[in-house]
């Protein structure tokens, strides 16, 4: 897939959601969908655990190794979604925070790594 197709789903998604549950209120959009990735973040740290076998044995019977990659794409799109409604230019801020990235490990030297 490519991000210009995730993005409009996003766009897509967005007004979904928009009709399905209201919020005019930007701020209220924002803070829900703030809310949301932290709840979608709890469902991926248990599928990691029930992955890895550390989860209760009740919390392991519905696991599978697809459930996981659903959640680590739920995490995705809500992010986008929240990115979405404070209006960011996603491609802009990856690019920029790619190129951050990449600098702090041009300039590092064996002393200062983790």
């Amino acid at each position: 897939m490519e991000l210009k197709q995730l993005l409009d789903f996003i766009a897509l998604e967005d007004d979904r959601l928009k009709l399905q549950y209201g919020h005019p209120d930007e701020t209220k959009r924002i803070l829900a969908r703030t809310v949301k990735i932290t709840e979608e973040l709890g469902e991926l740290s248990n599928e990691v655990l029930a992955f890895h076998s550390m989860q209760r044995k009740e919390k392991m019977d519905n696991h599978t190794k697809e459930t996981l990659h659903e959640e680590v794409a739920d995490v995705l799109i809500t992010t986008l979604l929240l990115a979405k409604t404070l209006n960011m230019d996603i491609e802009k801020v990856l690019e920029a925070k790619i190129e951050k990235i990449n600098k702090r490990h041009e300039t590092a030297t064996p002393s200062n790594t983790i």
